[in-house]
């Protein structure tokens, strides 16, 4: 039997509670696929932060780049704000993705049909389903680049530098082509090409990687209309990919459209594979250890992890009509109204009812 290594990072606030629920799913779809998950725990974050004083142990690094993918809970919460910023929970979590060399982040936006009245899209602009990928660079662009604040003649300014090499928009392209070709054939690349020179470097680059993808039409919008478009037609797009800092602002307003942070999943993925896979949403502390969370977007993520870097995509596939057929039948509070006609359950709960779906 097939026997594939995942560490698992659990985090902080609500991250044990919800990659608890993925485990139990992950491991029922294991059992029925054919295959064996053999995990290891290493500690990210404030959790870290307790038992070793900093955020990202080099044991941990040393866990991830021994596993075949990575699964996160969450990290972060007010009991550490008064660390500094490079001791804070969050840069263990940068410090991972540069470790592990993870330069491309994908996070679908996808509406499951029981949660279509829970976007604040209308019905008629959503269609019948909804299903976006935004590819987004991770290591690159204005969040990497020279930065600086002067001061002169008493007046204080500061600068923060977009670069892009082809070597960088190359990858990030490939990514975004190959997801598009296991799709619907279709990539929009999202740029600032009227105005910015790194935006000319990024259009030419990928128009030269497109003639390796005849099967993939490609399209190209300016990052203004491309957000008006998301929230006009969205069921326009499939595949969007675009630079570390519109992928941070786009692929927020495209997850807003399923209308719950609760079940958005995301990936980062380096070469050859390799992925860290964990929900969008942070470590909701308030409601830590209260059987409250949502974990259908760690769940999802656990589904992305056995696509993408396990290359199980019928195992991938069970897990994402469980949580469909699941929605069905119970919700968190989260995603919870009267007249939903599902009934009102915890996170341990729902992590049960996927289980027994899959």
């Amino acid at each position: 039997m097939k026997t594939y290594r995942i560490t698992v990072l659990k985090g902080d606030g609500i991250g044990p509670e919800i990659v608890d629920e993925t485990i139990k799913v992950l491991d029922k779809t294991a059992e029925k696929h054919g295959f064996a998950l053999e995990y290891t725990y290493a500690l990210l974050g404030g959790a870290a932060i307790e038992a070793t004083g900093v955020p990202l142990p080099e044991e941990t690094v040393a866990a991830c780049k021994a596993a075949d993918s990575v699964l996160l809970g969450a990290v972060g919460g007010p009991k550490w704000d008064n660390q500094p910023g490079s001791n804070r929970p969050e840069a263990g979590l940068l410090g991972i993705r540069k470790a592990l060399g993870l330069y491309a982040n994908l996070r679908p936006a996808v509406i499951f049909p029981p949660l279509r009245n829970a976007s604040p899209l209308k019905p008629e602009v959503i269609g019948e389903s909804l299903d976006i990928m935004v590819v987004r660079e991770l290591t690159g662009g204005i969040y990497f680049g020279d930065r600086g604040t002067q001061e002169k003649d008493g007046v204080k300014s500061a600068y923060d530098t977009e670069r892009y090499s082809e070597p960088e928009v190359e990858r990030i392209a490939r990514i975004a082509f190959d997801m598009a070709k296991k799709r619907n054939h279709k990539l929009c690349s999202v740029d600032k090409a009227n105005v910015l020179d790194s935006s000319r470097l990024w259009r030419a680059t990928v128009n030269r990687i497109a003639k390796e993808y005849p099967e993939v039409v490609v399209s190209h919008l300016y990052v203004d209309n491309c957000a008006m478009q998301l929230v006009r037609d969205p069921a326009q797009f499939d595949v969007i990919v675009t630079s570390n800092m519109f992928g941070d602002i786009l692929s927020d307003e495209a997850s807003m459209i399923s209308g719950s942070i609760g079940m958005l999943a995301s990936a980062s993925l380096g070469g050859s594979g390799f992925g860290l896979y964990e929900p969008i949403h942070g470590s909701a502390p308030d409601i830590a250890g209260q059987d409250a969370a949502n974990p259908l977007a760690t769940i999802l993520s656990g589904a992305m992890l056995l696509r993408y870097s396990l290359d199980e995509p019928q195992a991938a596939e069970s897990i994402e009509a469980a949580a469909a057929k699941a929605l069905t039948k119970a919700r968190t509070k989260d995603i919870y109204t009267p007249d939903c006609g599902a009934e009102l359950v915890g996170c341990a709960r729902m992590g049960d009812i996927v289980a027994e779906l899959v």
